[in-house]
């Protein structure tokens, strides 16, 4: 399997270490039935007191080299297969952290989270088997075949019975059994707090350029999930009922036939005892390889899920030599920009339009027109399907990334708060920000009063995803959040949904007298949140349906009248 090589050949000293004690501890298994032999047909049946104890001292000696072999063998084992597993599940996070929005949308954040945890594990246990039980199973079985041949070569008859029945049990067993574990998902136990978290925030991550801090909280949870697991770990031996009926069967077959040949003078008492741990010996490493088989199919299906994320392609990078400088000014043009999702109809059509510095544009329309994607289309969280936008001039691929997020406020639709203090939500916009400075963004986000409430103000913990904030504070904690960043742009969308409209309009004052030099861009559905914007874009099925200011609007775009209408009374429009 490439992607065990790929990954253990790391830990290639631990690798190697692991088979070779298995070895030792094999070769002691094998021993052990012999010396017994010895002690029985020689010391017992002549009485030789010395000859038997020194037996059994060799006994335990030997006894005591295997068991070390077989506890530095899973050591070893552990030790390689946890940390291919905590390599294997970073990199996947990393992967993951590079992932476009175009792309999380082929991956639901369940399946992202399932290969990230149980996918893994079942790939670290095959390793963990494969430097065990592979080595150990085979080695066993020759092994066992080859002592019991040479302790009795007739006797052997048994084996050319009982070994083809085994197999065609096993074989059946192993067909039954393989289309159940590829279907069977193994319940999780307890998520990774910190998975779950990035996985459904994935927009905020990227929108406050996180990326880095959170692969190295990942990081840090990571390797305390790796030093758990190898002191945890403990190696399961199943057993099956049907082999161990097959186990008894030969034990019944060799004393049946042992003790004739016994009676004949043919064979000892001794050699009996030793034959049936032999044949116990070879039994039980078929009944492992078979395990073993099952496991591997179960763990390929894992390792392709993995490799599915790890080989795909992330389709927004940088150019060669991208602009580094800070972006300074906001004025912002869309040139014919056309966008679609993977094999869906074009959800935007057409776009162009242009915005100065400073200004505030409102974004309109019904369900479905295109307004939150307009938005996601600026940081490239997607990538435009057909046309260009341009920041200060410079079409923003020809931006690095970092640097063009960084200069860009986003507050998404659905808030996204984290489990940490009030503090720490607010500081994702700016880590060095003094507190006055989060506390001037949060009064302008009508934050603070509210926060100064609880007994702990901003020190507050919060619960995941701010379970304990109603969802008007989770939304003005985000605005604050990003006004904390001073965007050169700044994007809400649907930010005030949840604020009553009394409070909004005490935002969207203070907003633009703080934001003079900021363009904002406001996507609403409700009319009085962009009245005031110098700009309005009224989106009808993904293309302009009019623009202009509200004024231009209510005299010559029928559908922002007709929007208007429905959510403002008659009345007032009379006075319009």
């Amino acid at each position: 399997m490439i992607l065990i090589y790929k990954y253990l050949k790391k830990y290639w000293g631990y690798a190697v270490l692991a088979p070779v004690l298995m070895l030792i501890e094999v070769v002691c298994d094998l021993l052990q039935p012999n010396l017994l032999a010895k002690i029985v047909d020689q010391g017992i049946a002549s009485g030789n007191i010395s000859l038997i104890i020194q037996t059994g001292l060799t006994m335990i000696g030997v006894a005591i080299i295997g068991m070390i072999g077989g506890f530095g063998c899973t050591i070893a084992a552990s030790i390689a297969s946890q940390n291919a597993g905590t390599d294997i599940r970073y990199e996947l996070f990393t992967k993951v952290q590079s992932f476009s929005f175009s792309t999380f949308d082929r991956f639901s954040s369940s399946s992202l989270l399932t290969r990230l945890t149980n996918d893994v594990v079942q790939v670290q246990n095959l390793i963990m088997m494969l430097l065990r039980i592979f080595v150990r199973a085979p080695l066993l079985c020759l092994g066992g075949i080859v002592m019991a041949v040479s302790l009795n070569a007739k006797l052997s008859l048994i084996l050319v019975v009982i070994i083809p029945v085994v197999g065609i049990t096993l074989y059946i067993i192993m067909k039954k059994g393989l289309p159940l574990f590829t279907k069977v998902q193994v319940k999780l136990d307890r998520v990774n707090q910190v998975v779950q978290e990035n996985l459904s925030a994935m927009r905020v991550v990227k929108a406050f350029v996180r990326e880095k801090k959170e692969k190295k909280r990942f990081h840090t949870a990571n390797k305390d999930l790796r030093d758990m697991n190898v002191k945890a770990f403990k190696l399961m031996v199943i057993t099956m009922p049907i082999m161990m009926l097959c186990v008894n069967l030969s034990v019944v077959a060799i004393l049946w036939f042992g003790g004739i040949q016994v009676n004949a003078g043919s064979m000892q008492v001794g050699q009996i005892m030793a034959y049936i741990n032999y044949m116990t010996q070879i039994l039980i490493a078929l009944m492992m390889i078979t395990f073993l088989l099952l496991y591997y199919s179960r763990a390929q299906a894992s390792a392709n899920r993995i490799n599915e994320v790890l080989e795909t392609k992330i389709d927004i990078i940088n150019i060669s030599n991208p602009i580094l400088a800070p972006i300074e000014k906001g004025s912002v043009q869309f040139d014919s920009v056309s966008f679609h999702y993977q094999q869906s109809p074009p959800i935007l059509k057409d776009i162009s339009f242009s915005v100065q510095e400073g200004e505030t544009v409102g974004v309109i329309g019904g369900t479905g027109s295109g307004k939150t994607t307009l938005l996601q289309l600026i940081p490239r969280l997607y990538e435009v399907s057909g046309g260009s936008i341009s920041i200060q001039n410079q079409n923003i691929k020809n931006y690095d990334l970092t640097t063009l997020r960084q200069s860009i406020g986003f507050v998404l639709q659905n808030t996204v708060l984290f489990s940490g203090t009030i503090l720490e939500n607010l500081k994702w916009g700016n880590q060095a920000a003094s507190i006055q400075e989060v506390e001037e963004v949060c009064r302008i986000a009508q934050a603070h009063d509210f926060i100064q409430q609880f007994p702990q103000g901003y020190n507050t913990m919060l619960g995941q995803k701010g379970v304990n904030l109603s969802g008007g504070q989770k939304q003005r904690i985000a605005i604050a959040r990003a006004l904390l960043k001073k965007p050169v742009i700044l994007l809400l969308d649907d930010s005030t949904s949840a604020v009553d409209t009394a409070t909004e309009a005490k935002i969207q004052k203070n907003l633009k007298s703080y934001l003079r030099s900021t363009t904002t861009f406001i996507v609403a559905q409700r009319v009085n949140s962009i009245m005031n914007a110098d700009k309005i874009i009224v989106l009808e099925e993904g293309r302009i349906a009019s623009m202009g200011n509200h004024p231009s609007l209510m005299k010559e775009s029928m559908l922002y009248q007709e929007i208007y209408r429905s959510q403002i009374q008659e009345g007032v429009t009379d006075e319009e």
